[in-house]
């Protein structure tokens, strides 16, 4: 890749900071730039020697603008929003959701085709299908149907993705891959909220039998998957056109992982108590009313139920046979690490 110019846009966020890492690690002879809407808070942020671009991917002739000048040959479209809290169920940021997820993902595909770009990799996710919460989803595989999310973060997905492939073609190679669950250092939504559950003395209490499987995914092992898309579309282009299921392969109970963290921060429940289905979800439909009435945040909700006891995890063959992707860090290794480092 040493003569190749990689933009990564959100490349200033969570996931865009860590493929950009794995870029310079792997082929520091590369010119990277990472594009987000605001300024990286530290210089920290930003690897090495990346140049920082600040623009705003649902302005369509700003983006245009700023591609046919610094001309990249590759983009990995990494930037979008993940609605956290009650949002996740809810439909009040919708228009955002869908203006950033669906309507971005449109503009920078429309001006990385114009200016060129060798190849372009879309950072989707596995709520294109499990954001289908009335149903589970053990191994799921990429044959499954999208478009049937009921939440707004993965019916956002469910319309962009596609989007993405349908524009490959074989001088505009395409790809989208579907992370699990994400976790690590600096992770902003997945430990931080599982940890504060020690603090609201929530950890003892079980909702259902808690055998439901779910995938995670280690920072790190989502970061080399975008790195080795790329590898693909320049070479074999094996991947051109496909998504693939990004997970660490090692599906556990959702439960067990919550333990695991309250572990690695010294922190194991004293007693447990187990709560039916039915009596959570009537719990979480008051608690709903409860928040609409006074605000603030609840953690439990009809749709906080739901996802605690779906089972969603993703075979990951076509990923391992096409891209080679193979999970560097396992679960246990990456928890410690991302416990040690505190919570941000």
């Amino acid at each position: 890749m040493s003569s190749e110019h990689i933009l990564v846009t959100g490349g200033t966020g969570f996931v865009g900071r860590h493929i950009i890492i794995a870029l310079t690690e792997q082929h520091p002879e590369a010119k990277l730039s990472a594009l987000d809407i605001e300024k990286p808070p530290d210089e920290k942020s930003v690897a090495g020697n990346v140049d920082f671009i600040q623009a705003d991917v649902t302005k369509e002739e700003q983006l245009m603008e700023i591609l046919m000048k610094v001309r990249p040959t590759i983009v990995i479209h990494a930037a979008g929003i993940v609605p956290t809290g009650n949002d996740r169920y809810s439909q009040r940021l919708r228009k955002k959701v869908y203006r950033v997820n669906v309507n971005g993902t449109r503009n920078i595909l429309t001006a990385a085709k114009a200016v060129g770009v060798k190849c372009f990799v879309y950072t989707s996710s596995v709520c294109i299908i499990s954001d289908d919460i009335a149903h589970d989803y053990p191994n799921m595989d990429e044959n499954l149907p999208v478009g049937n999310a009921s939440l707004i973060y993965g019916a956002s997905k469910g319309i962009a993705e596609p989007m993405v492939l349908k524009a490959n073609t074989k001088d505009f190679p395409t790809c989208a891959l579907r992370p699990s669950v994400i976790f690590g250092p600096g992770d902003p939504h997945c430990v931080p909220t599982i940890h504060r559950c020690i603090a609201k003395g929530e950890t003892p209490f079980i909702i259902g039998d808690a055998v439901n499987l779910y995938d995670f995914s280690y920072i790190t092992n989502v970061a080399d998957a975008h790195v080795l898309a790329v590898r693909n579309l320049l070479g074999p282009k094996t991947a051109a056109g496909e998504a693939f299921f990004i997970t660490n392969g090692e599906p556990v109970p959702f439960r067990d992982f919550c333990l695991a963290v309250w572990v690695n921060f010294g922190h194991v429940p004293k007693y447990q108590i187990r709560i039916p289905v039915v009596v959570a979800w009537f719990v979480g439909l008051v608690a709903e009313w409860m928040t609409w009435l006074f605000g603030g945040q609840s953690t439990l909700s009809r749709g906080s139920v739901r996802d605690y006891t779906q089972t969603a995890y993703a075979d990951i063959t076509k990923a391992n046979n096409i891209l080679k992707y193979r999970a560097s860090v396992g679960l246990d290794e990456g928890l410690k690490i991302s416990c040690n480092v505190g919570i941000c």
